[in-house]
């Protein structure tokens, strides 16, 4: 079986989840005898053949106008040429500055199945810099319809859904579009027209739909109309390879972090009232906020205004490599999201042996119980919870050992073969 495989993102190209998501599911199909054809916006037009595990790793590339048997050459390697891509080209890169705050409803609008390739194009009439990006993939994509030894499409994320509708077109092939978030989530309100319009559009030209939670299914069957028969979950899991190490203290305090977007979905505002409630009552404590977006300066400001000093402190946007010392130091991790389909960091967190604080508004809620699942919006509750593990250094260590063997068993091979099976309902084994 082969697969074309759709994606916005792949290491070493990280800006959030879906790079990680998307590696550990193409590395496990690999593990299980899939093989996979890449497609990522790399600047270059090339394709990734991927025939086994270690491929994922080391993206031997190829160009478009290859054929079977014979690769042409490229001056660069794949990963140099993933490595090169432009940093702003991110599936979590906010195409518009501003959105319509007033708006309470999402209009929907008919969709002609019989003529997808224009209804592809009608959402590229604005000259917006992501956009055009996701134009020029989805352009690329007549060129991949010609590579015709594949039996079906697998696409991540709206960025590659307009791509994934045209391919399907021309090669005929079976769709499966696969939501690892939504506008909603993402936007923390109704967002945007012109996204929710593609999200809508590939769930319903998709023969399957996977989701990565039961959470994110709600929201695509109820706010996108997409028949439930369709929907399939199948739960992330993590690759962390410093997973498991002894701890290796940054503070001598208890120290405890958010990982994430600094922006409405990821409940930064929440983390920082959190911290200054901590704080009040108990000095010996350090906070780390990890990450960028678009509420950073407010934060920022919030910090500043709240006189927490050397106590609360931002750590900035983290590379992988920037990103393991931050999780082995942690000793509790908060996740308090407005809206998470997942939260894989809440896992490489837990693996690291930091207990874990997340939103029950979250789909790692489903797939975990070693784990303190309070609303987002209940601070009193997670500053109680906090400071009681703080109180009790025996609480800690020994929640911290339970989460730590229990998401040492969420594998993705799991995962991969929760795929495979979708796979065989369109092709049949």
């Amino acid at each position: 079986m082969r697969v074309m495989t759709l994606t916005w993102e792949f290491p070493p190209h990280v800006t959030g989840g879906l790079s990680m998501a998307s590696y550990g599911i193409v590395r496990a199909l690999l593990g299980l005898g899939v093989e996979v054809d890449l497609v990522i916006p790399t600047r270059e037009e090339v394709y990734f053949p991927l025939r086994q595990e270690k491929d994922a790793d080391s993206l031997p590339v190829a160009s478009l106008g290859s054929t079977e048997g014979m690769v042409l050459p490229l001056p660069q390697s794949g990963i140099e040429l993933v490595k090169a891509m432009d940093p702003s080209v991110s599936a979590y890169f906010r195409p518009y500055e501003t959105r319509d705050e007033g708006a309470a409803e999402v209009t929907l609008r008919p969709l002609n199945v019989a003529e997808p390739l224009s209804l592809v194009l009608q959402f590229f009439a604005e000259d917006q810099a992501l956009l055009r990006d996701v134009k020029a993939f989805t352009v690329r994509a007549a060129k991949l319809a010609s590579l015709r030894n594949y039996d079906l499409i697998h696409a991540h994320d709206w960025l590659t859904y307009p791509a994934a509708i045209l391919l399907k077109t021309l090669s005929g092939k079976p769709l499966i579009v696969h939501v690892h978030s939504t506008e909603f989530d993402r936007a923390g309100g109704p967002g945007d027209e012109r996204i929710h319009g593609i999200e809508y559009m590939g769930t319903q030209f998709a023969d399957r739909v996977i989701v990565v939670s039961a959470y994110t299914g709600s929201i695509v069957a109820e706010r996108y109309k997409t028949e439930r028969e369709k929907l399939r979950v199948v739960h992330n899991a993590f690759t962390l390879e410093f997973g498991g190490r002894e701890k290796e203290r940054i503070f001598k305090e208890p120290t405890i972090v958010f990982v994430g977007r600094i922006t409405l979905q990821k409940g930064p505002d929440y983390f920082l009232e959190v911290a200054r409630r901590v704080l009040k009552k108990e000095k010996r404590v350090r906070f780390i906020m990890a990450g960028r977006g678009d509420m950073e300066r407010e934060i920022l400001h919030k910090a500043a205004s709240f006189g927490l000093g050397t106590k609360f402190l931002f750590a900035g946007f983290l590379t992988r490599e920037e990103l393991e010392p931050i999780l082995c130091a942690a000793d509790i991790f908060v996740m308090p999201s407005i809206s998470e389909p997942f939260g894989i960091v809440a896992l490489e967190a837990m693996s690291c042996g930091a207990v874990a604080i997340i939103a029950k508004q979250s789909g790692v809620a489903e797939a975990i119980e070693n784990a303190y699942k309070i609303d987002f919006w209940d601070i009193d509750r997670i500053v109680s919870v906090i400071l009681d593990l703080v109180e009790n250094p025996e609480r800690l260590k020994d929640t911290s050992r339970k989460g730590v063997e229990e998401v040492g068993k969420l594998q993705w091979e799991e995962a991969g073969r929760k795929i495979v099976t979708v796979y065989d309902e369109l092709i049949g084994t």
